[in-house]
Order: C-alpha cells, then sequence, then structure tokens
C-alpha cells in the first residue's frame, strides 16, 4: 500500500460525507432533531439552540462504507480481527451516543442516559473489546515512548484497557461544546496514529480505518466548522473516543495516546480539577468546565479558542510521532 492508496481513501471518505451532509442536515431540521443548549452555558451558544445534532451518523457511515471497501482492497478480506474490533467499538459507542441523543433530543429529556446507564454500556463495551482482544498474541506490557524499556502490567492491564477506552470516549465527549472543536483535533489524533499505523506497526487495516475517519471528519468540518449547520452530537463523539484508543491498543502505543490526544485530556482534567476543587475549597479554578469555555469568558471569541486548540493539538501529534518515529 502506498501514500496514493491513503489519499484515495482520504478522498474517498470526504466526498460521501460531503455529499450525504446536505441531504442529512434538512432530514433532522424536519424531524425537529435541534441542539439543546444549556442555561448555565456561555449567553453567546444560545444562539446555537435548534441547530442540527446527531451528524454523527453521516461520520460513522461514511468510514464504516471507505473502510470495509478500502480494506478489502488492500488485504482481500475486509473483516480481520483488528478491523472488527475497530467496528466493535466505533459503532458500538456511537450506538450508545446514537440513544443518548434520540433520548435528549427526541424524548425532550435534556440530560439524556444517567451516568449510570451510560458508564454500563462503555464498560460493556470495552470488556468484549478486551475478551476479543485476549485470543490474539498481544503483549501485557507498555512500550514507553522515546525509550527501548516497557512496563509490565500483567493482570492490571485489561483493568488500563477499559480505562482508556470509557476515559477516551469521555473525554472527546467533554471536548465537544465548540464548533469544529473536536472534528479539527480528531482529524490531527488520527492522522497521526495512521502515519503510526502505516510505518511503524504496520497494521494496514488500522492505518487505512484511521485515515477513512479523517477524509470523514475532513468532510463534516466543511458544515461543523464555525458557525456549525450541524453538530456531530454524542453519536460522534463517543465513536471517535473509543476509536482513537481502540487503535491505539491494537498497535500497543498505549501512552502516545495521553500524548497525542493531548487536548483531550486537558479538558478532561479541567472537569476534574474543577469538581474536586469546588467541593473541597468551594472555589472553582476556572471561570468554568471543560477548559474551552474558560478561556470563552475570558473573552477570546469561539474561533480564536478553537484554532488555539488545534494548533496545541498539531504540536501534541509531532510530539507524539517524535518520540515514537524520529527519535
Amino acid at each position: 500500500m502506498n501514500e496514493y492508496f491513503l489519499l484515495l481513501t482520504i478522498g474517498a471518505a470526504f466526498l460521501i460525507t460531503v455529499l450525504a451532509s446536505p441531504i442529512f442536515i434538512p432530514f433532522l431540521q424536519r424531524l425537529k432533531f435541534g441542539q439543546s443548549i444549556r442555561p448555565e452555558g456561555p449567553k453567546s451558544h444560545i444562539k446555537k439552540t435548534g441547530t442540527p445534532t446527531m451528524g454523527g451518523i453521516v461520520i460513522i457511515l461514511s468510514v464504516v462504507i471507505t473502510a470495509l471497501f478500502m480494506i478489502s482492497r488492500v488485504i482481500g478480506n475486509p473483516f480481520t480481527v483488528e478491523t472488527g474490533l475497530i467496528l466493535l467499538v466505533f459503532v458500538g459507542y456511537g450506538l450508545l451516543g446514537f440513544i443518548d441523543d434520540f433520548i435528549k433530543v427526541v424524548l425532550k429529556r435534556n440530560l439524556g442516559l444517567t451516568s449510570k446507564q451510560k458508564l454500563i454500556g462503555q464498560f460493556g463495551i470495552a470488556a468484549i473489546f478486551y475478551l476479543v482482544l485476549r485470543t490474539q498474541d498481544m503483549t501485557t506490557a507498555l512500550a514507553i515512548p522515546g525509550t527501548t524499556f516497557e512496563l509490565e502490567l500483567g493482570l492490571l492491564y485489561p483493568i488500563l484497557i477499559i480505562v482508556m477506552m470509557v476515559g477516551s470516549s469521555n473525554a472527546v465527549n467533554l471536548t465537544d461544546g465548540l464548533d469544529g472543536l473536536v472534528s479539527g483535533n480528531a482529524v490531527i489524533a488520527f492522522g497521526a496514529f495512521a502515519i503510526l499505523a502505516w510505518s511503524v506497526a504496520p497494521q494496514l487495516e488500522v492505518a487505512v480505518f484511521s485515515i477513512a475517519i479523517v477524509g470523514a471528519l475532513l468532510g463534516f468540518l466543511m458544515f461543523n466548522a464555525y458557525p456549525a449547520k450541524v453538530f456531530m452530537g454524542d453519536t460522534g463523539s463517543l465513536a471517535l473516543g473509543g476509536a482513537l484508543a481502540a487503535i491505539a491498543i491494537i498497535l500497543q502505543l498505549e501512552i502516545l495516546l495521553i500524548i497525542i490526544g493531548g487536548v483531550f485530556v486537558m479538558e478532561t482534567l479541567s472537569v476534574m480539577i474543577q469538581v474536586v476543587s469546588f467541593k473541597l475549597r468551594g472555589k472553582r479554578v476556572f471561570l468554568m468546565s471543560p477548559l474551552h469555555h474558560h478561556f470563552e469568558l475570558k473573552g477570546w471569541s469561539e474561533w480564536r479558542v478553537v484554532m488555539t486548540f488545534w494548533l496545541m493539538g498539531f504540536a501534541l501529534a509531532i510530539l507524539g510521532l517524535y518520540l515514537e518515529v524520529w527519535l
């Protein structure tokens, strides 16, 4: 497989998304699948009320169609264990997000699934992922980026996998608060892992799946960049977060997920710090969490916040690639 095949994969996923979105967005509008905005959020977001959500459906369909077709062209059989595992997580978490979105938008219950219900679904999918993964020739050691050292986890490894998958899906979901913020940073993160899967591992089907996600997200950005005409919803963000963790685990580059997905990590930490500080001290560290809202309330424009976070994501992806490929 050469660079031209990867470009073809990006182009196919991009084209499917760009062609499908103008059809799907009016359909969502007719069904009144509009976003509800939390009253405690930044006042500038009130104008987003009613913007169609659940656009993650287009992303998922585009990626699945493109990835399966292209993988079949590369290795003949699109249903390898690696492909099946990524599909399980990507579609499974996407379905969980769809149910959450459906409850919020259609049933008008603004909180969607309860935290307990969502966690049960996330843990269940992660557990199935591990049970399938353990049937393969896998190591329970963590590779330390930039070194030749490995940290053997043994029985702690399945716990790490489950924490990674649940944590990553929720981290991406928390980051999805500004137009194009998740889409752009996910393009960067999946692009970095596509390079690693293609040049370092190598895992060709993982590279194709990753690059198909990049293409679909670039197409989605045409409609999701500020001012957004559609949001991906939990349908998209949970699917992307779960898939990102699954790819890192399959490539045995678990620690690199923290670096390459550093923006998602920072967003999650900001929420945790805010909650702990308020409970222990009665004071907030940030004007509002997740972190992107803090900068909005500091007076930054939405586009400035998004561009800054994209640049941070790009710098962290370059750092991850440097540690793994060039160091």
